[in-house]
């Protein structure tokens, strides 16, 4: 059984220090907590989520924040922890946490105290796992969160321009789990508590380990009769580290067994060892995202803090609603780490919270987001689960959205209204982004939203308007854009009010070539968007657009894929996208030459640029800072329209203040 423990004072925080752990009467811990980011004992972050839900089940735990990482002092503070070790960078990847898409340094971290940088290694996952090793020898260590999930097998890094081995042969760590963790972390601990030993545990799904030289594979069963349970064997490291071709295959295999209903195990040879990838965690039910989120969560940074944390300030007035994502963007993370089916929370423990947040005297009534990955996804799912369970299907919208998709919007709109309506909320926002391929089938969801949840800005992703690169990111046509513009227009004018999509767009992803950029700064033209950032295509790693970036192959059909990889390539598509500047004006003038556009040089209105350098431009290439972005001030990507609105926008519940770039 877990070590005894008196009980903690009600929304007390988790222990940070050996004093705080006196405090407790405890002696020991049972898990210690490494983490990249700072303490906030908020459910978004992954902690703080995990540390709670074990202390429900009866452990003792810890939580190690930033420790200093030069040496294992750190490290040793609690003791020997009784079980394990839980190891994470955060709740971004190291290497996107601390460099743009231009591999330049950011000038700030959101997970940080002040947003401070350098409170955490690169790649923190190895060096807390060495430290951790270095700590205490014969304790196990386990990696999770979202940079050990996605490097579970051989990737490609970009921040290296190369293909690196698996998470676990670089770290060193016992197990990785993968995938929202909460019921691996607590099913590891209990069977630590219970006698047994780390590899007792590589019969759970959402677990990746590395058998030893003379170990055999064992013999394990994940699924019923209706589902096979082989094992696939992806190309060995050596293989998609020398060609191309195998990586893209291996891709393509990784990709197609990430159900969990219908997923088998992989394997992977890394050298005369054997990587083995267990299918991945089922989704929880609404019962089981309702004992995560009804937890005594204090909502707050630790004590310990005299800064703001940028992160916090973000989300603290938020509430979560869901997670997951059935979309499959090929250049996004979500779907491989939180999984292609939607878990929601039932509509009492959304309000639960709602209520407890009203009750609180710092707060000031207006909850700045309701939503997840995707805020009017919530509740939906497949309407066929026999079907489901065999589907292999990555995206559920893309090339159109499946007939047994269920699209009721009818669950959001009856939660917003609730929560909205509760004593003590003045304003609800919705600063999720929505998709828009799923709103257009409910014109009554975007009443309500022009009328009570948008403040004046809504943030969509469009993406891009070249049909070939859509194609590519598996997003809908820009039709679909143009259609939800003119709806969410009228909308906000039934509403009185003056209203604007915020659209993101993406430069640099793999198929985007100059004349996709230019096609896409005419559309920005035509409907007067200025972008004040540039979303940078990131290549991270697991990613079916990086398999493409890398490869220069679709790894879906194999099919050849322009790539951008030159900084000076990148630097144009981005000036296009900003056309409008005058510091961009060589630039964009250079890329319209090269491509025969010349008719986009003048002065007519269909014209990107004036037919002579403005005195910026002149300056600015004079300076040799012609084509330079402005340092982050908001760390939201905000487009302006020439009516000249100013936001000062939002984060979605989960998502990274790091998704637009670039701020070098």
């Amino acid at each position: 059984m877990a070590s005894p423990c008196s009980t903690p004072p009600a929304n007390s925080f988790l222990p940070t220090t050996a004093a705080e752990m006196k405090a407790r009467g405890w002696d020991e811990v049972d898990v210690v907590f490494v983490s990249g980011d700072a303490y906030i004992d908020h459910p978004s972050f992954a902690a703080a989520l995990l540390g709670r839900v074990l202390e429900r089940e009866g452990f003792r735990v810890a939580i190690l924040p930033q420790p200093p990482w030069t040496t294992p002092d750190a490290f040793r503070q609690f003791g020997r922890p009784r079980l394990c070790f839980a190891v994470s960078a955060g709740n971004m990847d190291s290497m996107i946490n601390h460099y743009t898409a231009n591999k330049k340094r950011r000038n700030d971290d959101a997970y940080s105290p002040g947003g401070r940088i350098e409170l955490r290694p690169d790649r923190a996952t190895n060096i807390y796992v060495q430290r951790c090793r270095e700590a205490w020898k014969d304790v196990p260590v386990i990696a999770g969160g979202v940079e050990a999930s996605l490097r579970r097998v051989a990737h490609f890094d970009y921040w290296s321009e190369t293909v690196k081995p698996s998470i676990l042969a670089t770290s060193k760590a016992d197990l990785v789990g993968f995938g929202m963790g909460e019921r691996v972390i607590v099913e590891v601990c209990k069977r630590l508590r219970d006698g047994k030993s780390i590899r007792d545990c590589r019969d759970l799904r959402g677990v990746a380990y590395l058998l030893g030289q003379k170990e055999t594979l064992p013999a394990h069963e994940w699924h019923d009769a209706s589902c096979d349970n082989k094992t696939v064997e992806l190309p060995s490291f050596e293989q998609v580290t020398a060609d191309k071709v195998a990586f893209a295959t291996a891709t393509r295999l990784i990709h197609h067994e990430t159900n969990p209903k219908n997923g088998r195990r992989l394997v992977q040879k890394h050298g005369d060892r054997l990587l083995v990838v267990n299918p991945p965690a089922l989704a929880l039910d609404e019962q089981g995202m309702d004992r995560i989120y009804d937890l005594p969560y204090t909502r707050k940074p630790h004590p310990r803090y005299t800064e703001p944390i940028p992160a916090h300030t973000m989300i603290k007035d938020s509430v979560t609603t869901m997670r997951g994502c059935f979309g499959g963007c090929t250049f996004c993370s979500i779907t491989m780490h939180q999984g292609r089916a939607i878990q929601s929370r039932s509509q009492d423990s959304v309000l639960k919270e709602v209520r407890q947040m009203a009750a609180d005297p710092e707060f000031k009534g207006h909850i700045s987001d309701v939503g997840g990955p995707t805020a009017n996804m919530y509740q939906m799912r497949c309407t066929r689960p026999d079907v489901e369970a065999k589907c292999r299907r990555l995206s559920c919208v893309h090339p159109t959205v499946c007939k047994l998709l269920g699209v009721d919007h009818g669950p959001t709109k009856d939660l917003l209204k609730k929560v909205r309506e509760t004593p003590g909320i003045k304003t609800v926002r919705v600063a999720s982004g929505i998709r828009m391929d799923l709103a257009r089938f409910d014109d009554e969801y975007l009443e309500d939203m022009a009328r009570h949840h948008v403040g004046g800005q809504l943030k969509v992703a469009p993406e891009h308007t070249s049909e070939k690169v859509l194609s590519l990111m598996k997003k809908p046509a820009t039709s679909t854009f143009d259609e939800f513009a003119a709806k969410f227009e009228d909308a906000s004018k039934r509403a009185g009010k003056e209203q604007y999509l915020i659209p993101y767009f993406i430069a640099s992803h793999p198929g985007s070539g100059v004349a996709e950029m230019i096609e896409l700064a005419v559309f920005l033209k035509q409907r007067g968007y200025k972008p004040r950032q540039v979303q940078d295509f990131i290549p991270a790693p697991m990613d079916i657009a990086t398999c493409m970036y890398w490869t220069g192959l679709d790894p879906m059909t194999m099919q050849p894929v322009e790539t951008v990889k030159k900084l000076k390539d990148r630097e144009m598509q981005r000036a296009l996208m900003q056309y409008f500047k005058p510091e961009n004006w060589f630039v964009v003038r250079q890329a319209l030459l090269e491509a025969g556009r010349k008719d986009l040089i003048g002065s007519g209105p269909e014209c990107l640029i004036p037919a002579n350098p403005p005195k910026v431009a002149i300056e600015a290439r004079r300076s040799g800072a012609n084509g330079k972005q402005p340092r982050r001030g908001d760390p939201t990507y905000v487009h302006a329209k020439d009516a000249g609105t100013k936001s000062t926008g939002g984060l979605p519940c989960n998502a990274s203040p790091y998704d637009d770039d670039e701020d070098d």
